[in-house]
């Protein structure tokens, strides 16, 4: 009976596997498309330039105009309803995520040491089964469902923040796949965390709400479709970056600074309150969770679910014999995080031109594999030593050893023979990663491991962290790497202890310098990281001693390579465009980046024939619009975007039979189209030119470009350096800059005083200062210079 029963359960198996794709384009096209897109490798250039300027064309501005006050005031209140439900939204994915992979956790390691009570072979095995089994169902809705929601997602969310759009990453199926991949790979035991996927999910969480949820899934609501453009969906987003480490963390000041400093490229005041509201409503979401679960009511989650190491009864004083070594754990952070950074690009370089070329069947195997050696090592290992004696408990502590079975906490009874005896490697490994941490960080636990179970845990788990790194399931690097730095930390908390014999030095204050040197040597944060670590400490006696080791780490893995996003977004093909342009470009101008460019141009008013060959013969995605002056001269008059013209090919509304353009000025021209319908759809490719069908009769036709085209796009002269160029492209986040000659004529200057305004509350009228101080004698005009102090010279330049 049994044996036909396991056949069965063999020839299902197969049944199943067979039917899984081979390939990454079956695994695209045999299912539903979300949104219309079809998933394809990032290294065939799915990715896509945003762009984050206002377009103000006619359409533009007679919308805005017909908008007042009571529209802007909803506008506004709006956005910061938005922001409250991100932070709700994300708090409550987290919460979930965390309740899950504890209780997976929990159902395991109660199993497991249930049954070693019988036979150690008969655990081994259940323990190998139960994280194979998590691992494989995070990797099967890795590459069946969303495969846009493999690894951290940090590098593709900073690069749609810098202005690259990756295809796929902000979509709800990813939504989803984040979210419960996580829980297969960190609860199935992998060298990952859900600190990176948390990031990726607040800002899939905010995209979402940006664009009024999901057409494909029928969730979608029209009275939330409010933000249209890429700038506003970018604010959403920063928020969901910053909601994701507070909800990771607990650490909401932390999650400010880390959208600041890491993943925003663009910044101002308004968006940092709403930021700030975002992660503090994240804050009392998971603080309201945890109070809720304590009461039992959350299963094995407890107090431990969430990443919250309190440190505060450790050591209260330095002194100034330990920054030498404390100094030591900075060199050692910047030196491993730098290999690791390495390492990792090395593997996943290799990972993505051969291995996962082969197929979804082959990316499950990798990572089943990888899941059944991480299985073997942490099982195995602690079998292979000795079991130490449980110390003389203190009378105020509450720590008991060894700790019960299926319990979080210090002192791991694994394979002892005697009851008052724990195993010091077991408590590393039969532990979530959040509670081996809160371990390796915990004070009043002297001599509790071993120099040589620290160094093997080391040497081991840094090498699975490199190898599962790169795998298809969702992974964060934060945790593993707070593992392996407090790992160690502590090895050197522990000589520093027995050389400073009389000094009260806690091992676990060592451990904590630790996490953050590796932390600081792979991601090279230092603001950001130096607040989240004291938060989640909740220890601000150690903030000089963590800047420390953070600004001597990120000194010596900034000699070595780039931090660890920044690598991966190169492997990805993500053109991040850095704070700083390149030291070259000083001696460059904007005329040489250019040169080798073809300018592509189209008239004013131009043939729909015309139109749709130039859309097939290449592939820019914005043209400068020409028309001709009265001199015969031909003169620039805006910028019309790709996406812009095949919305008005499609539609055909604006097709007309006359060559003759249409009179702008007198603000009699019907607009047709909604704004909204020229707005590319997120993370997604929108139209193509192979999805307009025209006939015969709609070729001859004409369309004026005029209304729909940007007549104000940022120029620069030739001659302007690349390093300026630089900058003010990445600023203002543009996608499209004009080089042209220098120009000849100056019509007018603008200074300081021009730009500001008074209020008359006698008329209502708002009036320019600079108005109030121009000589207003009939006939007469006053030139000014740029630097001019005095007020009656201070107006309106104009040549003629």
């Amino acid at each position: 009976m049994l044996s036909n029963h396991f056949q069965n359960g063999i020839e299902t198996a197969k049944l199943v596997w067979s039917r899984l794709p081979n390939s990454e384009e079956e695994g695209e096209t045999g299912g539903d498309l979300d949104d219309d897109i079809t998933f394809r490798k990032l290294s065939e250039g799915s990715s896509e330039s945003l762009d984050y300027e206002v377009i103000e064309n006619y359409a533009y501005r007679k919308e805005q105009s017909q908008r007042g006050k009571l529209y802007v005031g909803y506008y506004v209140a709006v956005k910061w309803f938005f922001a409250l439900l991100i932070g709700i939204g994300t708090g409550l994915a987290a919460v979930f995520i965390n309740i899950a992979v504890e209780n997976f956790a929990g159902w395991k390691f109660a199993a497991t040491f249930a049954i070693i009570q019988k036979s150690y072979l008969l655990g081994f095995l259940v323990y190998i089964l139960i994280n194979l089994a998590l691992v494989f169902s995070s990797v099967c809705i890795i590459t069946q469902f969303a495969p846009a929601a493999a690894g951290s997602g940090i590098p593709e969310i900073k690069g749609y923040l810098n202005g690259v759009d990756t295809h796929g990453i902000l979509l709800f199926r990813t939504l989803v796949g984040k979210i419960f991949g996580s829980i297969g790979s960190v609860g199935g035991g992998l060298a990952l965390g859900k600190e990176g996927p948390l990031v990726h999910t607040g800002a899939c969480i905010a995209s979402l709400l940006g664009q009024g949820g999901s057409t494909k899934y029928h969730l979608s609501l029209r009275w939330l479709q409010v933000f249209k453009s890429d700038r506003d969906r970018r604010d959403l987003v920063t928020c969901g970056c910053a909601a994701g480490v507070a909800a990771a963390f607990r650490a909401p000041v932390g999650g400010v600074l880390f959208a600041l400093e890491e993943v925003t490229s663009w910044w101002r005041s308004q968006l940092m309150w709403r930021v700030f509201f975002t992660s503090a409503i994240v804050a009392v979401v998971v603080r309201t969770a945890m109070g809720w679960c304590k009461s039992g009511k959350c299963g094995h989650f407890g107090s431990g679910g969430f990443i919250i190491w309190d440190i505060s009864g450790g050591q209260d004083d330095y002194s100034f014999e330990e920054l030498l070594p404390m100094a030591i754990i900075g060199v050692i952070g910047g030196l491993l995080g730098a290999l690791f950074n390495q390492l990792t690009l090395y593997i996943s370089y290799w990972r993505r031109t051969y291995l996962h070329k082969k197929g979804n069947r082959v990316k499950i195997i990798e990572a089943c594999l990888i899941s059944l050696i991480t299985s073997i090592i942490s099982f195995g290992l602690p079998l292979l030593r000795e079991c130490s004696p449980c110390p003389e408990a203190e009378a105020n502590s509450d720590i008991e050893c060894p700790r019960p079975p299926g319990m979080y906490g210090n002192y791991v009874n694994f394979f002892c023979s005697k009851d008052k005896e724990y195993n010091d490697l077991a408590t590393i490994f039969f532990n979530t990663q959040d509670d081996a941490i809160r371990n390796l960080f915990s004070a009043k636990t002297f001599h509790e491991y071993s120099a040589q179970s620290l160094l093997t845990f080391l040497v081991m788990f840094y090498t699975l962290a490199v190898v599962t790194f790169g795998t298809a399931v969702p992974a964060g690097q934060f945790v593993p790497g707070i593992m392996i730095g407090s790992t160690y930390g502590r090895l050197v908390g522990m000589f520093v202890v027995n050389f400073y014999k009389k000094l009260n030095i806690e091992e676990g204050t060592y451990a904590l310098l630790g996490a953050a040197s590796f932390l600081g040597g792979s991601m090279r944060m230092t603001v950001s990281l130096c607040v989240i670590m004291v938060e989640i400490t909740n220890n601000l006696k150690l903030l000089p001693l963590i800047m420390l080791v953070l600004l001597i780490s990120k000194a010596v893995g900034d000699a070595f390579n780039e931090g660890l996003y920044e690598e991966q977004a190169s492997l990805r093909g993500i053109p991040l465009l850095d704070s700083k342009p390149k030291y070259q470009m000083r001696t460059m101008t904007a005329k040489e980046a250019c040169r080798t460019q073809k300018v592509v141009y189209f008239p004013r008013v131009i043939k729909v024939a015309d139109l749709v060959s130039m859309l097939r013969t290449n592939k820019h995605n914005g043209f400068p619009v020409v028309e001709r002056a009265r001199n015969g001269e031909s003169v620039v008059i805006g910028l019309i975007l790709r996406s812009h013209l095949l919305v008005l090919l499609q539609s055909k509304l604006d097709f007309q039979h006359s060559p003759m353009p249409c009179d702008l000025a007198g603000g009699s021209i019907p607009i047709r189209h909604n704004l909204g319908e020229f707005v590319k759809p997120v993370s997604s490719k929108g139209l193509s030119i192979r999805d307009i069908h025209l006939t015969s009769d709609d070729l001859e036709m004409y369309i004026d470009l005029a209304p729909f085209l940007n007549p104000s796009p940022y120029v620069v002269p030739e001659d302007m350096s690349l390093t300026k160029v630089y900058n003010l492209f990445r600023q203002l986040g543009l996608r499209h800059i004009f080089v042209v000659p220098r120009a000849s004529r100056v019509i007018g200057l603008i200074t300081r005083k021009d730009l500001l305004i008074e209020e008359h509350e006698e008329s209502e009228t708002l009036e320019l200062q600079s108005t109030s101080v121009r000589d207003r004698r009939p006939g007469k005009r006053v030139a000014r210079g740029a630097d001019s102090e005095q007020p009656l010279l201070d107006g309106l330049l104009v040549q003629r």
